[in-house]
């Protein structure tokens, strides 16, 4: 190789031949490849405002993951959830964790993508007490917003379910998950506190 350059979003190599003269090889990004690094995006700029997938248990933690089309979301968010929780699942038992879990929010088709307006909206009694701690009472709390709209008002976004979460007792907290249509990418944020 003798040089690299950039041509029009495509990656340019230039090469030397044995007879002296050059060649150039172009690579371009399929548009699966553009998809996923667009999805890539999304998860970081959600992670700088709630955090990389952990097993924390507490706090909030964000997951990606590509699913089959069999896939169902509710399951995958319950993994996710489980995983988060990590060795606190097992230590207080499986019934203080799932006795919280409910989906309390599903977007319908023709509702307006607008994700806090819709978690401002929801009615569940429990679930609307996480909210503002997901929303406004977090370190960036405008950042963090503007990471739950870019993510989660995308237009490809067919499936989005918000779960409430907590032990019973003092933790409490919600999970939203999406599904990307064309992709089948999903994007989960955890949000656990006390």
């Amino acid at each position: 190789m003798v040089a690299w350059r950039y041509d029009f979003g495509k990656l340019a190599l230039t090469y030397k031949l044995e007879e002296g003269d050059f060649g150039e090889l172009l690579f371009a990004l399929q548009e699966s490849d553009m998809t996923s690094q667009n999805q890539l995006d999304k998860v970081t700029k959600l992670e700088s405002a709630y955090g990389a997938s952990s097993q924390a248990g507490f706090g909030s933690a964000v997951f990606y993951e590509l699913l089959k089309q069999d896939d169902n979301l509710e399951q995958m968010a319950l993994e996710k959830y489980k995983y988060f929780v990590g060795d606190l699942w097992e230590r207080y038992g499986e019934d203080a964790w799932m006795g919280s879990w409910k989906q309390v929010y599903a977007r319908q088709n023709g509702t307006k993508y607008d994700i806090i307006t819709e978690l401002r909206g929801i009615q569940d009694p429990d679930a609307a007490n996480s909210v503002p701690m997901i929303l406004d009472n977090i370190e960036g709390a405008d950042q963090a917003r503007a990471a739950l709209s870019f993510v989660y008002d995308d237009p490809t976004v067919t499936d989005l379910q918000v779960f409430n979460l907590g032990d019973g007792g003092a933790m409490s907290g919600l999970l939203i998950a999406g599904r990307y249509d064309k992709t089948g990418e999903a994007i989960f944020l955890v949000f656990l506190l006390d």
